[in-house]
């Protein structure tokens, strides 16, 4: 299987390049390599590799900075993955796309299904729901998995976040009202594997779009004291107080959803795929990085 893997270098593509190894050959790709906002380049891509897959791991992910650079998030987040679902429909290709729970404005009061009419509340939200609407209209083979506040030890997340801050301030303010499912990117990765070894035929008679995050919920303020609990080097927390705080107590460019957990059971249905609890995840990745 030829598998062509956009976003090497980001929390997901890094584990991608890893989990998605033993199905065959890779070319990965990250921003350094090429410019998504570049149709034809990334046309050229596509037709030189002629991959068999294309896993689609890029993403413009500043959910504040979109508010003020709006082209550039729809170029990478929209325009890009019609052009992959273009292209991998013009050579008989499947098309791997992750979107996002900020597809929905939060207002439900209860874990969002596929079927639920999405409702962004910021430009990030917007185009990235523009993403998943350009790789359905293509019709070609696809599935596309949105998830929800993906973390890993790398990089910039909440996770590495949250850590960071506990050796730097004696108390942390914390939102208590921002709910939704933490998923560690290495169980993202591996379930994915673990769909698209069935080759793709198998994706083609089930494309579509499902939700794929971590199991259960959490408040980001819960999220953050279990952070700190399985911390494996508490002795060098300065932190001795976590606070709740409010949305609205925190100012941010861009809003957020309040509650925007994603229900996954139709993934675990059809693919027989579930991500295990979140806070069992999050102890396994904090046991890696030690």
């Amino acid at each position: 299987m030829r598998i062509l893997l956009f976003g090497k270098n980001g929390q997901l593509g890094w584990e991608l390049q890893r989990t998605l190894a033993p199905l065959g050959a890779i070319t990965a790709l990250d921003f350094e390599d090429l410019d998504l906002g570049d149709p034809a380049l990334l046309r050229r891509w596509i037709q030189d590799v002629r991959p068999e897959v294309v896993v689609n791991a890029a993403a413009y992910t500043n959910v504040d900075a979109a508010e003020s650079e709006p082209d550039k998030a729809f170029a990478i987040n929209a325009a890009a993955p019609q052009i992959m679902a273009q292209e991998t429909r013009a050579m008989n290709a499947a098309l791997i796309h992750y979107s996002t729970d900020y597809v929905f404005d939060g207002t439900k009061g209860a874990p969002y299904v596929e079927d639920d009419v999405p409702h962004p509340v910021n430009v990030y939200g917007e185009s990235k729901l523009a993403g998943e609407q350009a790789v359905q209209a293509m019709g070609s083979s696809f599935l596309i998995f949105r998830t929800a506040w993906l973390y890993s030890m790398r990089g910039d997340n909440f996770v590495t976040k949250v850590l960071s801050w506990a050796r730097k301030h004696e108390v942390l303010h914390i939102v208590d009202d921002q709910i939704a499912n933490p998923t560690w990117a290495r169980t993202l990765a591996q379930l994915t594997a673990h769909i698209l070894i069935r080759g793709t035929d198998y994706v083609a008679e089930h494309r579509g779009l499902y939700h794929l995050a971590g199991d259960g919920y959490a408040s980001r303020y819960d999220w953050a004291q279990e952070i700190l609990k399985l911390d494996p080097k508490p002795e060098e927390h300065m932190a001795e107080e976590v606070r709740r705080a409010s949305t609205s107590d925190i100012p941010t460019p861009a809003k957020r959803p309040r509650f925007s957990a994603l229900d996954c059971g139709l993934c675990t249905q059809i693919f027989g795929v579930t991500a295990p609890a979140w806070a069992h995840e999050l102890k396994l990745a904090l046991m890696d990085s030690a």
